[in-house]
């Protein structure tokens, strides 16, 4: 399925935007009006991913903790880079293994209190990961100067 290359090339942008950060503590620097760290919201993308995609779509037994996605802190850089290469291997071999037919049928759970079909909410999933990616890369640009 394409949109596994998208995913793919996304997530190792994740990766590169996490390296660009100088110095490892300035990834749980809350400033001002930002309200979620980048390493938190490095988290938040893993989880997210590896519930709906992972979970759900490749049965894969991913137990999802989603607060802790936001309340942990000064997790090592190394085990969210080890999350984020976990859940590009996820993504990509359920992606690719997914029967196509899946797409055009519904999700199967309702997410936002209405049904749709598996390929919308795909399409939903990496507008999100791209959102937050660009929340990530705002927070160390202002963190960092």
């Amino acid at each position: 399925m394409e949109i596994s290359k998208l995913f793919e090339r996304d997530l190792n942008r994740l990766l590169k935007e996490i390296d660009q950060y100088t110095m490892e503590e300035e990834l749980w620097i809350l400033n001002g009006e930002i309200k979620n760290s980048a390493g938190n919201l490095a988290l938040h993308i893993c989880g997210n991913l590896q519930h709906f995609i992972g979970a759900i779509l490749g049965n894969t037994g991913y137990i999802r903790e989603r607060e802790n996605e936001f309340s942990d802190k000064n997790i090592p850089v190394s085990v969210i880079k080890d999350r984020i290469a976990t859940t590009i291997e996820v993504v990509k071999a359920t992606l690719e293994e997914l029967d196509p037919e899946l797409l055009a049928s519904a999700y199967p759970h309702e997410v936002f209190g209405h049904s749709m079909s598996t390929q919308y909410f795909i399409q939903h999933l990496y507008g999100h990961l791209n959102y937050h990616i660009g929340q990530i890369n705002y927070h160390r640009r202002i963190i960092s100067t």
